[in-house]
């Protein structure tokens, strides 16, 4: 790739290496130069610009990005299309993050063009949420580069995967000394079968025994007898040698003692024995908190049918130090437990929530008389094939404005799953009423919506997916217009930061104000067909389209 000052007589169909202002339009940086763009450049006084080529044996920074992380994407992993040299890995599934370090090193060590960044290995992970991203930092890289990345993510299974956690049956015995408060026990109780919970597993039993091999035993024994998964000791004393109460009941009952100890505080007296293939562990006494320690990194891996054993737990010491260190948050399944601090802090990436707001609302009175949106399209009303394309697309949930009609509507959409029925009391007042209701009535955990026109039957699903996938307002993509041949349409996704401004709309107008007074946060994803431009509000566009409209409302 070249890539310096270039005169604007050479910049054609070059990279814009930097964003640009002239007067109210910006050119992105990443913007491949138009002969208009080139007119617009010369129009503002510039003589050059500063512009990136690639050469003959480079790929786009899309096409390198996405060919490595199709390649580095393991199981339960999903992947965003690329944008802007980006492409993101999700979870599919709640679970562990497991990731094959010496190979995620090996990729990043090839060239400095290709970056691949990874959560922490055997990181807690929600559907959803965000595992890994590709970055590609130049424009272009070499196709050798990136063939070598790929090489090294493909000598085995892919480096980046994700352990579901199963669904497992506990049972949890607790010894008890004289002086050990009820209370306590209670609470130990509540406490691991959160941590369960919060991983898809139960807790099936509890019992309590003194504190002695001849009382444990029997109870280890019988709980794998009738079919648990794991065995969890709570101990009224620490375990303190692979001879105390705990190992040696685990012994008793013709058990064995895997490892004792481990290298995370707190959490470094756990004992990890089996009784058949059955784990029984002995748990440390922070275990009774629900703040993490040494038995949840045994615990979820154990959940996640892992291996775990002495080499793993041996291995564990690096980042094992968790009282100075406010890191791997756990899941929970109830609240009212002690919440340390660290854990109400900001979400971790994840793929975007995107709502939907279909508007439905209006009086149809370019049309003459019928409701637009009731009109049928090979047997379907066009307001039910516009909710249609938005159900099979990612975005959810889904709110439906209505107003104008509103029991007609609402028949026409009676199949079409679960909506959201808004209604806009103020639909003779245009389209921003609509917009406001709408938006009014959004949950506050989406992080942007997806207006759309009830009246565009042929946006496709796909089409919506696009819009979803490039939406990423950290790298300035925070409102996303789709365009065929350079002219806008819709829908349009707005990021959760534009939605006072969208309640503060009036007319019949829509957003265009708000899209014009940003636009270095506009990001246009042009399309493949003209259903993005194709609203049917009159007679004539239905005619063009073949579709008798009926003289009378439906």
């Amino acid at each position: 790739m070249t890539f310096g000052e270039t005169p604007l007589s050479e910049a054609e169909g070059a990279i814009l290496a930097h964003s640009l202002r002239l007067g109210d339009r910006v050119l992105k940086k990443g913007r491949h130069l138009t002969a208009e763009d080139i007119v617009a450049l010369a129009a503002s006084g510039l003589q050059s610009v500063t512009a990136a080529r690639p050469e003959a044996e480079d790929l786009g920074e899309n096409e390198a990005a996405f060919r490595l992380a199709k390649a580095v994407a393991g199981n339960h992993v999903t992947l965003s299309n690329a944008f802007t040299g980006r492409a993101n890995l999700f979870s599919e599934v709640a679970g562990l993050c497991v990731v094959d370090r010496s190979r995620i090193d090996g990729i990043n060590g090839v060239d400095e063009a290709m970056t691949v960044a990874t959560l922490e290995p055997y990181s807690v992970v929600q559907p959803k949420q965000m595992v890994a991203t590709i970055k590609v930092i130049p424009f272009s890289a070499p196709g050798r580069v990136v063939e070598a990345c790929v090489a090294v993510a493909t000598q085995g299974d892919p480096p980046i995967r994700v352990a579901p956690f199963l669904a497992k049956r506990a049972v949890l015995i607790q010894t008890v000394l004289k002086g050990l408060k009820p209370a306590t026990l209670d609470k130990t109780a509540e406490v691991t079968r959160s941590r369960l919970e919060a991983m898809g597993s139960e807790l099936i039993e509890e019992q309590r025994c003194p504190h002695s091999v001849a009382a444990l035993a029997p109870l280890i024994a019988e709980a794998v007898a009738k079919g648990c998964d794991l065995v969890l000791v709570a101990s009224a004393s620490a375990i303190v040698d692979r001879r105390d109460v705990i190992p040696s009941a685990i012994g008793a009952c013709g058990g064995r003692i895997d490892h004792f100890g481990m290298p995370v505080d707190p959490g470094n007296l756990m004992l990890m024995g089996r009784l058949g293939d059955v784990p029984v562990l002995g748990l440390p006494g922070c275990a009774r908190s629900p703040r993490i320690n040494g038995f949840d990194f045994i615990l979820q891996r154990l959940l996640a049918d892992l291996p775990v054993g002495p080499r793993e737990i041996m291995g564990m010491g690096v980042g094992g130090l968790l009282t100075e260190i406010p890191s791997r948050p756990l899941p929970r399944a109830k609240v009212g437990l002690e919440k340390p601090a660290e854990e109400e802090a900001t979400a971790p990436p994840h793929a975007p929530r995107i709502a939907a707001l279909i508007l439905a609302a209006g009086k149809s009175s370019r049309m003459g008389g019928p409701n637009k949106l009731l009109v049928e399209i090979d047997g379907k009303p066009m307001v039910a094939r516009s909710v249609q394309a938005v159900r099979g697309s990612q975005a959810s949930p889904l709110f439906v404005v209505v107003g104008h009609q509103r029991d007609r509507v609402e028949r026409a959409l009676a199949e079409a799953g679960p909506l959201t029925f808004v209604e806009n009391p103020d639909f003779a007042g245009g389209l921003s009423t609509s917009v406001k209701a709408g938006v009014a009535a959004l949950p506050e955990d989406v992080d942007g919506v997806l207006v759309c026109l009830g009246d565009m039957p042929r946006v496709k699903s796909a089409e919506i997916d696009r819009l979803i996938e490039a939406f990423n307002p950290v790298e300035g993509r925070a409102i996303i217009v789709p365009t065929r041949n350079g002219q806008r349409g819709n829908p349009v996704i707005w990021a959760k930061r534009f939605f006072p401004a969208l309640q503060d709309l009036t007319g019949d107008m829509g957003a265009r104000n708000v899209i014009a007074a940003h636009p270095e946060l506009v990001a246009e994803i042009e399309m493949r067909s003209d259903g993005v431009l194709t609203d049917l509000d009159t007679p004539q566009a239905f005619e063009k389209l073949g579709i008798v409209v009926p003289k009378v409302p439906a």
